[in-house]
């Protein structure tokens, strides 16, 4: 005769221990996927906003060091057709596009202008330019030479002059002569560059932008559209809050920076009534203030902005923030 044995399970007390040290290892486990989520969280909005500035200083940066590029020439009062004092396009030349003016496009004298926490263009900026926020403008030329082409302003420049055209034949001032006996002849001395312009601000958070109610760095520049010469406003970088500019101002051509003016500054324009003949910007010094483009519930920035020479304030409005700034050395405005 079999004898049954007695099954026995878990105590209510056992139960019980179990499901406590169950729990607390759940809620672990929880508070931790918690923690990881939301340290990943701040990391990537820290990455976005270091990214937009990055790419926006990047952007600047690219075509300040070019101001003052002509393609073989960097003499800017050497080449004809650009604006002259009182008349803004000497040549009369049917394809400069004047939604900004005239000067905004051939001001050659002065590569680097701009205007000081305001925005002075003409041509409107898209959804409003942001308060307190500078302007500024670069005037250069392509790296490498382009082939004439009707409809685009270009400029033909040799080692010590150069002008600009826009109907897609050389000046004949550069057009190489043939002698008699081809052997003797040389080749030309002057290549040819596409004109660039750009204009670089800070809009106002408007539905304009790419990522509605965040302000954004835009440019105007100069483009063709269509066969023609044309100015377009292009979107560079959602989340740029401030854009400050100062420029370096060299005044004895030793190469070196004597001070630092704000765009717009009359020292260095050889048009206006302070020019100090033989001035020319070297440097630049330019700040950034980058936001994020959504709030984080509980961020804390009691930071007094100050970037260039305006005082933002403290936000404290949960956005993160964050100050770059950057000197940049004129390549070509160097005697």
């Amino acid at each position: 005769m079999h004898r049954i044995k007695n099954q026995t399970g878990l105590t209510l007390v056992e139960l019980m221990v179990a499901l406590a040290i169950g729990s607390f290892l759940i809620i672990g486990a929880v508070q931790i996927y918690n923690q990881s989520r939301h340290a990943f969280v701040i990391n990537e909005s820290i990455a976005r906003v270091q990214e937009t500035a990055q790419f926006a200083m990047d952007t600047i940066e690219a075509d300040l060091r070019m101001a003052s590029n002509w393609g073989r020439t960097s003499r800017s009062l050497a080449i004809e057709g650009r604006s002259l004092a009182g008349d803004p396009n000497p040549k009369n030349m049917p394809g400069v596009p004047l939604d900004c003016g005239a000067d905004w496009v051939l001001d050659l004298a002065v590569p680097v202008d701009g205007a000081n926490n305001n925005f002075n263009l003409p041509c409107a900026a898209t959804g409003g330019a942001q308060a307190a926020s500078d302007l500024i403008t670069v005037r250069r030329a392509t790296v490498l030479p382009q082939p004439p082409t009707p409809g685009r302003l270009q400029i033909q420049t040799t080692r010590i002059q150069g002008e600009i055209f826009d109907d897609g034949v050389e000046p004949p001032m550069f057009q190489p002569v043939i002698p008699a006996d081809p052997v003797a002849g040389t080749p030309a001395s002057s290549e040819t560059h596409n004109l660039m312009v750009s204009s670089y601000y800070v809009a106002q958070p408007s539905v304009n932008n790419l990522i509605p109610g965040v302000p954004t760095l835009r440019r105007k520049t100069l483009t063709v559209n269509g066969g023609a010469a044309a100015i377009v406003d292009q979107e560079i970088a959602p989340g740029v809050e401030n854009l400050q500019v100062q420029l370096g101002i060299d005044v004895d051509e030793d190469n070196t920076v004597d001070r630092y003016v704000n765009p717009g500054d009359e020292i260095y324009d050889p048009t206006a009534a302070g020019y100090v003949p033989g001035a020319r910007v070297i440097t630049a010094r330019v700040w950034l203030v980058v936001r994020g483009v959504n709030l984080e519930l509980g961020i804390q920035d009691n930071r007094d902005y100050e970037p260039g020479d305006v005082d933002l304030g403290t936000f404290n409005d949960q956005i993160r923030r964050m100050q770059v700034s950057k000197t940049i050395l004129l390549r070509n405005s160097r005697t």
